[in-house]
């Protein structure tokens, strides 16, 4: 399937298209006498300037490459189109379900680059040449702050959760198998001399998946690398992260062996970069940002029970009529987006009252976000825009919920979870079922699905924010007069 959007192209090929391609020997290599493997083309970077674009092969996760209400993101990915700038080629992705087919499809000519960080292994050295690293992380172990944490102070936080790894002992640590954080917990016991209780996950659970698990209190503890922990600490913000339990390794890119100018100029372009104020803001956005925290508490607004939510009511009620919904209703969305912030600004680049990107604001022909009249306006045009684009859900409360998800994670993923459903015999019309779907848009099994088009999904945030915007607008109902 070939989608071409937002000026790049991007390809997503079925797990069983590329199992049939890696089939028998047939791995893109020429195995040498010295054991290593050859590529089957001879592209270095004076080819891939003559044809003004750089190929890079990548998974969808949340770290390399996803998409946000239909944009393209990803650590990786704004290092791709960083390095692209620099060379003056253009970036075309190609988003793959099967990682362990990268090396044969960079081999054979498919692509010219492996951007999925990842540390370098002497098997990897046999396929592909790695670049210096680009990132350092270590791992980290992941648990939950106590009840209370907002109001403590750090040294308090400190008491009551693991930072020395002798406290470890007897404790119930939660890891997947054949992992090098499954062999790190193993080293740990042996190191502090006491017995640790290392439970291997079971089936396909992820690492993400037990970092959630911690998070919600199903289990206690387990290891992730520091940067999946980090933003997953964005989600959950109940996590700490803060134990490292490992020495730094560092994560790179990979190219053909037989490409080392463009070897030599991502390593050139590499020495530099990370001094570079557009990397710190890369770094910054993905790993150092959190969401907007505040708390759901009585104010002016509440007290007289008069009508007020905020000061922008009059504005609310105006637009509101456009879309043809309650006013509250609008004020609960805008309420869950900024908290009527006008300067709110999100990790993602959102700004203002109902946190639109500048792209999305562009298409109503809203270019300054922070005036609340012209911020509400192109936000309701929006909503406008999708409860056209979702008319095929009759019930009308129905088509709120896929409204409201849509304006937070983007119609497509929304789609994704209804191909979901009838691939499995749920209704697509139900939200209720649709949104089982979207939250399993975070597992490996599902965002790689055939019927999928825009991959990895975090819908578990998605259908949680469609939940505390009708949770408010019923709290608005019963408190506040239309």
């Amino acid at each position: 399937m070939l989608l071409k959007r937002f000026g790049f192209v991007l390809i997503i090929i079925a797990a069983s298209a590329l199992y049939d391609s890696c089939s028998s020997n047939a791995e893109g290599f020429d195995l040498s006498l010295s054991g290593q493997f050859q590529p089957l083309v001879q592209i270095d970077l004076d080819e891939i300037k003559a044809k003004g674009k750089l190929v890079a092969i990548t998974g969808f996760n949340p770290l390399s490459y996803f998409i946000y209400k239909g944009r393209p993101m990803g650590f990786d990915y704004d290092l791709l189109k960083m390095f692209t700038n620099e060379l003056g080629v253009e970036l075309e992705m190609i988003v793959v379900s099967n990682p362990d087919s990268m090396y044969e499809m960079m081999n054979t000519g498919r692509g010219d680059i492996i951007a999925f960080g990842q540390p370098v292994t002497k098997e990897g050295k046999l396929k592909a040449a790695y670049s210096d690293p680009h990132m350092e992380v270590q791992q980290v172990l992941v648990q939950r702050k106590p009840e209370g944490w907002r109001k403590m102070f750090t040294h308090q936080i400190d008491q009551y959760v693991v930072r020395e790894l002798n406290e470890l002992a007897g404790m119930q640590v939660h890891v997947r198998p054949s992992t090098s954080q499954f062999e790190r917990i193993l080293d740990i016991a042996e190191e502090i001399g006491y017995e640790i209780d290392v439970v291997p996950a079971v089936g396909e659970t992820s690492m993400e998946d037990l970092v959630r698990m911690v998070a919600e209190g199903e289990i206690s503890y387990t290891i992730a690398d520091e940067n999946v922990a980090l933003i997953s600490s964005t989600y959950f913000p109940n996590l700490d992260v803060q134990t490292v339990v490992s020495d730094k390794h560092g994560l790179s890119w990979a190219v053909r062996r037989n490409s080392p100018e463009l070897l030599n100029a991502l390593n050139s372009w590499l020495t530099t970069v990370n001094k570079r104020e557009a990397y710190n803001m890369v770094y910054v956005k993905y790993f150092k940002s959190r969401k907007q925290l505040a708390t759901w508490a009585e104010s002016d607004f509440f007290s007289s029970g008069a009508g007020n939510i905020s000061d922008y009511d009059d504005l609310i009620r105006r637009h509101a009529r456009r879309v043809g919904w309650d006013w509250r209703l609008l004020a609960a969305l805008i309420h869950e987006e900024s908290r009527f912030d006008t300067e709110a600004c999100s990790w993602a680049g959102a700004e203002g009252l109902m946190q639109l990107l500048p792209a999305t604001a562009s298409r109503f022909g809203v270019y300054d976000l922070t005036n609340p009249h012209l911020n509400i306006k192109a936000g309701t045009d929006y909503l406008v825009w999708l409860s056209e684009y979702w008319s095929d859900i009759q019930e009308p409360d129905e088509r709120i919920k896929y409204v409201l998800a849509s304006y937070n994670v983007g119609e497509g993923h929304v789609r994704d979870a209804m191909r979901l459903a009838v691939k499995n015999n749920s209704d697509p019309c139900n939200w209720e079922s649709v949104a089982e779907f979207l939250i399993k848009k975070s597992k490996p099994q599902f965002y790689n699905d055939a019927v999928v088009r825009y991959g990895y999904c975090r819908g578990e945030v998605t259908v949680n924010y469609v939940k505390e915007i009708l949770y408010k607008y019923n709290h608005y109902l019963q408190k506040i007069l239309a």
